[in-house]
């Protein structure tokens, strides 16, 4: 797999700050991201991990935050339990005309090794993020807009 990374863009029609709580408050990300998310912290260092099944399948995901703008920017270490690799997502807000734009880049992704991993394949995260990022987040923040 060449090294690629996913850049998922989108505006959204809210001010920033709706959406930096909606990527970084656990309760708020609970809701459009990852019911199953105990907890979550935008600090440097911050360790949280947490099980996905899938069928018969368990992925623990282990997050470490690497990087903390507050209210502009957040990444952090993406891994799994049980399997290689080790991948950096970033989400960053720009506030525009129309709201707020975030740009969300997944790196590393062929640490993963989708071709022994197929689950793991570059393409599956990219079906993921857009629904994350394009279909789930936009239904939270139109949502929480209407407050």
């Amino acid at each position: 797999m060449k090294n690629e990374s996913i850049i998922v863009e989108r505006t959204f029609s809210v001010p920033p700050e709706k959406v930096w709580n909606a990527i970084t408050d656990p309760n708020q990300m609970r809701q459009w991201y990852f019911p199953m998310m105990e907890d979550f912290r935008p600090e440097k260092g911050f360790e949280t991990q947490f099980d996905v099944v899938m069928g018969d399948k368990h992925y623990l995901h282990l997050w470490k935050v690497t990087d903390v703008i507050p209210g502009r920017k957040i990444s952090y270490e993406w891994k799994y339990g049980g399997y290689p690799g080790d991948t950096l997502v970033t989400f960053e807000l720009f506030e525009s005309q129309e709201g707020t734009k975030l740009i969300l880049t997944h790196e590393n992704l062929e640490t993963f090794k989708g071709d022994i991993y197929p689950e793991l394949d570059k393409d599956n995260f990219l079906e993921g993020w857009t629904r994350f990022i394009g279909t789930a987040l936009k239904d939270y923040l139109d949502k929480i807009s209407d407050r």
